[in-house]
């Protein structure tokens, strides 16, 4: 049975759990590639491409990425780039934005010749057809049409990236601007190819396990819902069972952050100043790489909950290594700037458990200490400002302003009229993903049904306080700032 409706997902879920197999098996070598090329593709004819080599040379290359290499090798690679093309899978997309269909009539009135300002439009025996040559793709020719027989076709990648980051070459493969990107997965999320897809560090992290080295699991709050009808407690085991030290939720730095954040966004307001949230990377990476000025002036200090749990657990455990497990691709960039070890994804853990027979749902969950659901619904849109005004609630504090940007481009609307001191609200909270992290591009489940099943688990945690977790996690004397 497979786990996703889209073939390109589930042959990606394939290849990672393939590759997880062997390298708990200590089988991955030079002709790993192959191997999973010819178990995945068996048979000489060709299902999804023009031929067999084609999507077996797509395997090969989804492979490589799940070892961590790059697709294909590559002189000098940068590791801070953690969204890739897969070029032998980026063929498929329209090359050209502007078409003429067939509902052109040859018309009389001709009012898209007399639209092109480049005469790059001209009339065959039974319709138009446009001279590429000379096209700029100014969509005049499209707007005149009577017929609406010009149509323009974006690329599904170039049109979800909110930065402009992605391009078509010479070659009519999509390339990546690695000084633009800002590695949120908006393309490879929306790619009906897979053709865009994370570099994994899932074979570190076995490498790690099989060695023994002491590693802690710290998770996103996202995870409930994530794998079948698992409670969390049983998620949180069958990590366990993996090899790890021990679990513990991300949630808990959440309650820590927000009972912190709260003095930053005190301090932002009393100075007539407005601050934003710093838990999305990809929100962070738009700020710092195209509003710097905002990102200098307005982006919080504060770290995020990832960060801030890896920090108490590595007072706590001295030499320890620290993996976040999470529906966020962008969170593998932002680990390498920060004190925490190896990033996996939600898909990545999924290929782990199946490729070591564990299956959460059932195991024998054993209970703990737990973080607040204003921590766990960090999550959620509105999560992490909602968490910030129940901490000043709490603390018998004053009230502040919030809003929410949900999705990229609520993100880049919100970031410059914070540009142009515009920005009404005290705080911006800003989720790359609309929905928020729960709507990641490595979650399994739907998002809808993850925010369903989070409600009902966390029902039981509904009078916690923030306050009452940091009581069970101490993280006074844990500098959670950049």
């Amino acid at each position: 049975m497979s786990l996703f409706d889209h073939e390109a997902r589930q042959f990606k879920f394939d290849v990672l759990r393939e590759v997880s197999k062997r390298s708990f098996e200590g089988k991955l070598n030079e002709d790993t590639c192959d191997e999973v090329a010819n178990l995945l593709i068996p048979g000489k004819r060709a299902d999804f491409r023009c031929c067999i080599y084609k999507e077996k040379e797509i395997i090969r290359q989804r492979t490589r990425m799940a070892m961590g290499k790059p697709p294909v090798p590559v002189e000098h690679e940068n590791k801070r780039q953690i969204v890739r093309v897969i070029d032998a899978a980026c063929d498929g997309c329209s090359i050209h934005k502007i078409q003429v269909t067939d509902n052109c009539r040859k018309c009389m009135a001709k009012a898209c010749l007399s639209a092109c300002k480049f005469d790059a439009i001209h009339m065959g025996n039974d319709h138009a057809f446009i001279d590429y040559d000379k096209c700029k793709e100014c969509g005049a020719c499209k707007n005149a049409c009577p017929f609406n027989a010009i149509v323009e076709t974006q690329r599904p990648c170039m049109k979800s990236c909110p930065v402009d980051a992605i391009s078509m070459g010479e070659s009519g493969l999509a390339e990546i601007d690695e000084e633009k990107c800002i590695n949120c997965g908006a393309c490879q999320a929306k790619c009906p190819f897979g053709a865009i897809e994370d570099m994994s560090w899932m074979v570190d992290v076995i490498e790690e396990l099989k060695k023994g080295t002491e590693m802690y699991a710290i998770f996103a709050p996202a995870m409930q819902g994530q794998f079948d009808n698992a409670t969390l407690p049983q998620v949180m085991e069958g990590i366990r069972q993996l090899g790890f030290r021990d679990v513990y939720e991300a949630a808990i730095g959440a309650d820590a952050v927000a009972w912190y954040e709260k003095e930053d966004a005190k301090k932002h307001k009393a100075e007539g100043k407005k601050i934003t949230t710093s838990c999305c990377p990809a929100f962070v990476n738009m700020a710092k790489q195209h509003f710097p000025t905002v990102y200098e002036n307005n982006v919080s200090h504060m770290v995020s909950p990832m960060v801030a749990t890896s920090r108490y657990l590595k007072k706590q455990y001295p030499g320890a290594k620290t993996v976040f497990i999470g529906p966020c691709v962008a969170k593998k960039q932002e680990v390498q700037d920060n004190d925490v070890d190896y990033c996996l994804t939600f898909e990545e853990l999924g290929a782990m458990f199946v490729s070591k027979h564990i299956s959460p749902e059932n195991v024998t969950a054993r209970e703990g200490d737990t973080a607040s659901v204003h921590g766990r619904n960090f999550s959620i849109g509105g999560g992490v400002s909602k968490a910030v005004v129940e901490a000043l609630k709490e603390n018998d504090d004053e009230t502040i302003t919030a809003q929410y940007a949900d999705g990229s481009a609520e993100c880049k609307k919100a970031l410059l009229m914070m540009k142009v001191n515009r920005f009404q609200a005290d705080v911006l909270e800003g989720m790359a993903c609309q929905g928020g992290c729960i709507c990641g591009p490595a979650t399994i489940e739907n998002g809808m049904k993850v925010k369903a099943k989070m409600a009902k688990e966390n029902l039981p945690l509904k009078d916690k306080t923030i306050a009452s977790t940091l009581e069970a996690f101490d993280f006074s004397d844990i500098d959670l700032h950049h």
